[in-house]
Parts: C-alpha cells; structure tokens; sequence
C-alpha cells in the first residue's frame, strides 16, 4: 500500500477504482434493460450486446496503448470518461435494441482506450519496478472488489430505485474519475519512434511468443466460457426460469464475484508453495468438473428452491475457480517483459483475452436462448475443455534458458558473458521476447 503515498499514482488509482464500479452497475443494469426490451430472449440480446463490446476491446486496445505517447494523456482520460458519462445517462431513454448496441459500442470504444492508456501512465509515475509491481497488484484487487461490490451496491439501489437509477450511478462514477485526473499533472515522456503498426502488434507479438503467455491463451478460454454462462445468462435464469426479482439477479452475480475475491485473498499464501503453472491449471480443470456437475445438477433439480441454492452454490465455486485461473497472469506478464514493455504486454492481454470473450459471449447467448441452463452450460464445458487442453500442451517451464545467438555482432553489449562456439554465441539469462531474442528456444527447458 505504500505506493499510495505517491500523490499522482493514488488520484489515478481512485479514478480507476471510481470507474470500475460505475462500469459494475451498467453490467447489472444492462441485463435489467435487455430483459425489458426482449424478455426471455434477453440472453442473445446481452451477449450480442457484450459481442460489441468485445470487439471494440480487441481493436481498440493495442491502438490506444501505440498511440499514448503521441497524445495528452490527461486530456484523454478526462475526454474518454466523459463520453462514457454521456453514453451512459442516454441509456435510460431508450426502446430498441440497436440503439442499445450504438450507445454501448461507443461507450466500449471510449473503455477499450481508457485502460491501457492507464497503465501506460503508471510506469512513467512510478518509476522503481518494485513499486510498479504493487501498483499492478493494486490494480488486480480493484478488478476484484468490483466484481464482488458493485453488485452488492446495485441490490442495495435496487430496493430504492428502479434499475435506470443504476446509469445515474454509473453516470457519478465516471464524473468522479475525470474529476481526480483533471487536477493532476502527468509527467513528460519521450515519443516512440517505431512505426505505429509495429508499436500497435509488438506486445502481440511478444505475448504469442512466450509460451507461458500463449498457454493463457487456453485457459483464459476456459474461464470466459464459465464466465459468460454466469454473465450473459444469469438474468434468464433467475427472472425467466426461476421468477425471481431483479435484486435476485444482483445477488447471484454478487455470489459469483465472492468466490473470485475469496480465491484473490488465498493465492497468495497458494502460490509462495505451488508453481503458476500448477495452480493456473487445476483451476482451469477445475472449471470443467465445475461445469459439468452444475450441469447435471440444472437438468436433475427440479425445485426452485433447490434450483436457485444450486446456482448460487456453483456461482461461488464458479468464481474461485475462475480467480484462479486469471488472477496469477500478471505475475506471468511481469516475468515476460522488460518494464518498458509491459504496457504494450498487457494490452495484447487484454485485447486477445477480449476476444476470447467475444466468442463465449456470442455463444453464451446463443445457447442459452435455443436449449435450457443444462445443456448450455455443458457445452461450454465442451469450450472449456479445449482451452485447458491447449493451455497444458503450451506451457513451458523455465526462466533462465541456455540459447544460442547467431545473428548478433561481437561486439554486441547483449553477449558480454557469453561464449563463441561453432554455432554462434553461447550463455545463459532470464529469457524474454525482445529486440535480441526473437523467437523461443525450441529445446524444451
């Protein structure tokens, strides 16, 4: 927490708290708002909703994070939160799906560019890495209290308000976030020279790279097919199937998001014992089981009692295990890059693990509108299986690799402790994708 102290890194921590709540209401609302405008068909309605945000992730982040240093990064942030405001106060007054999905696009546009240009900023105020690495933990435990709050906070609106009250909050979030970064003054910073494409698809590039990250590839699938059952679905299942109240669905969501903050508070402790590797993929394994019992458990429980205690016991198990699965992957990103380079690191995280969240999205919806909560969820266990089944074949263990250069001057700094054999230059390090190290050893560490 002492990274706090820095004046300019907690207004930028509190703005990014701010918003992410007021981005936790419009979830819940926007479920409320699709059952109104398609009933039990709100389900698709949700996903293809999502959908468009996904793809407004996927393309925008990298963009954003290439184009950072060529704009003013105050001005940005404090531009981005006020479309979003804007978007979102609009939301309340409309009819029709479509123009939903026109609001929510350019509300997700506005997002997709507001996180990476954010944790591009943080390295440039914090400049030890020790003190960077706090601030990414940070920034984990507020996507996690979000998850486990932010419903909470809407059930607790939603006794006094009706859900179009939810947009006012999210409306006073994003205000409160472009309040703190209008009073700061951000440090200057040196403009990249690289073309923009090659900035844009150079944190790609090093994340498909890396094996360790390209098997996150795999089990990110795994926790966006779980993920999307419980977000795009949630609403269908309790209002359409169960018949409960909208303060119902808060609750299950709120549900799924305490068992991931649960399993965020245990890693820790987990993971000074047991490897990523291991725990990342248990989990991920455990998310199929998960799934696959829940799935019996809909299509043999009939009561409705018993039916909302089984979905609000699988939500929680559900959310340890996904936390599980996604929490640990900026440790991994940390091992994988240089500290200049981790902005653009976790941009291609972001927007490639977006775009697995397009696909489970799009599917989340369309199943659940065509077969009931059992079969739904048992075939994005099929999903899930296929993630974790690649995730485990990816993976490679090893930091410090031996490798060869064959292709460097020798009088290249990079070779100082290195030895010339008959197949170039021989040494030892913790290897990462960069400028000297194109590709991954093919051997086997």
């Amino acid at each position: 927490m002492s990274v706090l102290a820095d004046r300019t890194y907690r207004r930028l921590f509190a703005a990014q708290v701010v918003a992410l709540f007021g981005t936790g209401l419009t979830t819940v609302a926007l479920g409320l708002l699709a059952y109104d405008l398609a009933g039990v068909g709100a389900g698709a309605v949700l996903g293809g909703i999502l959908a468009v945000k996904m793809v407004a992730n996927v393309v925008i982040a990298p963009v954003a994070t290439a184009l950072a240093d060529r704009l003013p990064r105050r001005t940005l942030l404090v531009g981005l939160d006020l479309v979003r405001c804007a978007v979102v106060l609009a939301l309340p007054w409309v009819d029709q799906v479509w123009q939903v999905v026109v609001l929510v696009t350019v509300s997700q546009v506005a997002a997709a560019a507001f996180t990476p240009t954010l944790q591009a900023v943080i390295p440039l105020i914090l400049t030890a890495e020790r003190d960077y690495t706090r601030a990414l933990t940070l920034s984990r435990l507020a996507y996690d209290l979000e998850g486990v709050l932010s419903p909470v906070l809407a059930a607790a609106l939603l006794t006094v308000v009706s859900f179009s009250g939810l947009f006012v909050g999210t409306a006073l979030g994003f205000l409160a976030s472009a309040a703190l970064v209008v009073t700061l003054t951000l440090p200057a910073h040196a403009h990249e020279r690289a073309p923009l494409l090659e900035r844009t698809l150079a944190g790609t590039r090093v994340y498909l790279r890396t094996p360790r990250l390209r098997a996150q590839l795999g089990l990110n699938l795994a926790a966006a097919a779980a993920g999307a059952m419980v977000l795009v679905n949630t609403v269908v299942v309790v209002r359409g199937g169960l018949g409960h109240g909208n303060a119902s669905v808060a609750i299950a969501l709120g549900v799924f998001g305490a068992g991931s903050m649960v399993a965020a508070l245990l890693l820790p402790r987990v993971l000074d014992r047991r490897p990523d590797r291991q725990v990342m993929t248990c989990a991920g394994v455990a998310l199929v089981v998960l799934m696959l019992v829940g799935a019996g458990l809909f299509h043999l429980v009939s009561d409705p009692t018993g039916r909302w205690v089984t979905l609000l016991g699988l939500w929680v198990a559900l959310g340890v295990a996904y936390s599980a699965v996604l929490t640990p992957v900026g440790r991994l990103i940390r091992a994988s890059a240089a500290p200049g380079d981790l902005p653009a690191l976790f941009a291609a995280q972001y927007a490639l693990s977006h775009a697995e969240w397009l696909v489970t999205y799009l599917l989340a919806g369309l199943l659940g509108s065509v077969f009931s909560p059992a079969a739904t969820l048992a075939c994005l266990a099929v999903v899930a299986v296929g993630g974790v089944v690649f995730g485990v074949r990816a993976w490679r263990e090893g930091v410090e690799l031996e490798h060869v250069h064959a292709d460097l001057p020798e009088d290249d700094p990079h070779l100082v402790d290195a030895t010339h054999g008959t197949d170039g230059w021989r040494h030892s390090h913790r290897y990462l994708i960069d400028r000297a190290h194109r590709r991954w050893p093919t051997a086997r560490a």
